[in-house]
């Protein structure tokens, strides 16, 4: 069965390319990108763990844990982090599941049996999930095997979450942090004069803006250190 938001997702234990892991030991109390790629030494799945290994101290400051996942084992796995940090000028830090049963890509659904170039289900899709420190499925993307992620737009998606769990307001199309973000129906007029003393704009009656409170607390702050 397909796992859908909101799920607390499966736990597991597997090898990988830095030792034995269990997926809630590993994540702890933190949020984790949990990420497929269908083979190893394949070279858009080598731009990809490449771009991730970049961009992984901007998942640390999101208290955010990388986990990747491939079909092949781990001495392939192990030579081929090698290839990567060469070839992409980087250094994968993070560890990659080695699942040549398919076990795990199965238990989360990433085996597509009818999706073209996986080899009639025997490689996983690109499947991404965002998982919260409470084990529970906030995200998922499925990408063809042909296209490679936007490892900046799962960054973007992260912060709209978290955003959105600390401080009650929802994003809208194309929002980065910083910019206007939106009340939702639910809060009444009243209630968000309280919460959103930047104060809000209305456009319709279910169409309110208000600046991006994390920008305001965080104003708030410095203003109170000085």
């Amino acid at each position: 069965m397909a796992l859908l938001l909101g799920d607390v997702v499966p736990n597991f234990s597997a090898s990988s390319s830095q030792g034995e892991i269990n997926l809630y030991a590993y994540k702890e109390a933190s949020w984790l990108l949990f990420f497929s790629h269908p083979a190893d030494f394949t070279p858009v799945c080598t731009t990809e763990l490449g771009a991730t290994a970049k961009l992984v101290q901007d998942f640390q400051k999101r208290n955010c844990k990388v986990l990747a996942l491939s079909v092949d084992g781990i001495e392939s796995h192990v030579d081929w982090v090698k290839d990567i940090n060469e070839t992409q000028q980087c250094e994968v830090s993070f560890p990659i599941v080695a699942d040549p049963e398919r076990q795990v890509a199965d238990l989360y659904g990433m085996i597509h049996t009818n999706s073209p170039t996986t080899l009639a289900g025997k490689l996983t899709v690109r499947s991404v999930f965002l998982i919260d420190p409470e084990n529970k499925l906030r995200m998922t993307l499925t990408y063809p095997a042909s296209t490679g992620r936007n490892f900046k737009e799962i960054i973007r998606v992260l912060d709209s979450i978290q955003l959105a769990d600390k401080h009650r307001v929802v994003t809208p199309a194309n929002w980065q942090p910083g910019e206007d973000v939106i009340i939702p129906p639910s809060i009444k007029d009243e209630e968000a004069s309280n919460i959103f003393p930047k104060g809000f704009t209305t456009v319709k009656p279910y169409l309110r803006f208000t600046p991006d409170p994390s920008v305001a607390a965080a104003s708030d702050a410095s203003s109170s250190a000085q």
